[in-house]
């Protein structure tokens, strides 16, 4: 029996391509629409806009990305960033490093709770980050008297949500830098390929010896630090601790982690494509912005909800095999062959 040769071997080997980069393919195809739709959607104020927005986003979702990597999830990193944007407001009195110092502290606090809720307490972590997202939650409205808390603009604190370093946002240049670490960190340090061991398989990771308790506890810990300064960015831009903010920015964290390819069952996943997938939901959200501009369509903030979860349930099914899958069905139909009628 003849196998398919090296001509079927071609477009096996695209169509897998192409369900790999699926998100990149989807962020460029994005990009190109509303470069050719809108004037000035590529102008220098929307892209840095953008940029400075997401930003807070793109920290949520690398912690995300590593706990969901390790088989966990952090429900917790939307509540986190609120309470951490409350501690860095009432501390923006006394400097910028008193503000970000305080508000990561706060953050990584939170991580340690949730990861010492995981590893010793044994807590699943969806429950156990549950738990922490509720403390989060409830510290903020009381630390902040159920109200928003006005930042200090005496200090230079604001300059991390609102100023510009040769050009380009600071919070988008924090966000770049914490992608940085985070790509070396999965791909050049055993801590990274421990992380994959743990979520590949967690009972082998133990009989090999990794430190798993460890690993899962410090990737917790990480992920609350990422979710406080996405907070310390939130009040610095908007001038104000905000208790009642971050909600559902735990599941924009996990679309964006899912979009990119980056398994809910732990042991596969890539900071790259992270990044990629909170572009890619950031600028659904902005092109609606700009079509409700052009007075086609008026979508409300509901109904702009409801298509960004259909742009994600479309660029999730196109799955690392759709792709195969759609040269095989077209390899299958006979050339030439005709559509039967009625």
């Amino acid at each position: 029996m003849s196998g398919p040769g090296p001509n079927g071997a071609v477009p096996g080997r695209i169509g897998r391509w192409i369900g790999q980069q699926r998100v990149l393919i989807a962020l460029l195809l994005l990009i190109l629409f509303g470069a050719l739709r809108y004037d000035h959607f590529l102008g220098s104020y929307n892209v840095l806009s953008v940029l400075r927005y997401n930003s807070m986003f793109a920290l949520t979702g690398l912690g995300m990305c590593f706990a969901i990597m390790t088989g966990g999830i952090d429900l917790s990193v939307g509540t986190t960033a609120a309470v951490s944007s409350v501690v860095s407001a009432l501390l923006s009195p006394y400097g910028l490093t008193a503000g970000l110092a305080g508000g990561v502290a706060t953050g990584m606090a939170i991580g340690a709770i949730n990861g010492f809720m995981i590893t010793r307490m044994r807590l699943l972590p969806f429950i156990a980050t549950l738990a922490g997202m509720l403390i989060a939650s409830g510290t903020g409205l009381l630390l902040a008297h159920n109200q928003s808390v006005s930042v200090s603009y005496d200090t230079s604190f604001t300059n991390l949500g609102q100023g510009d370093l040769l050009g380009f946002p600071v919070p988008a240049w924090i966000a770049g830098a914490a992608y940085i670490y985070g790509s070396i960190l999965l791909n050049r340090t055993a801590f990274g390929r421990h992380v994959l061991a743990v979520g590949g398989n967690e009972e082998a990771a133990r009989l090999m010896g990794l430190p798993v308790d460890r690993v899962k506890f410090l990737t917790y810990v990480q992920s609350g630090g990422f979710a406080s300064l996405a907070g310390v960015i939130l009040a610095a831009q908007f001038g104000a601790g905000q208790p009642a903010e971050g909600v559902g920015w735990e599941l924009f964290s996990i679309a964006a982690v899912v979009v990119g390819g980056t398994l809910l069952t732990g042991g596969v996943g890539s900071v790259a494509t992270t990044l990629a997938g909170v572009l890619l939901l950031g600028l659904i959200f902005n092109i609606l912005n700009f079509e409700n501009g052009m007075g086609w369509i008026s979508l409300s903030a509901y109904w702009q909800s409801v298509v960004r979860g259909v742009f994600l349930m479309v660029v999730v099914m196109a799955g690392p095999g759709a792709g195969a899958r759609l040269f095989r069905l077209a390899r299958s139909r006979p050339a030439g062959a005709a559509t039967a009628g009625p």
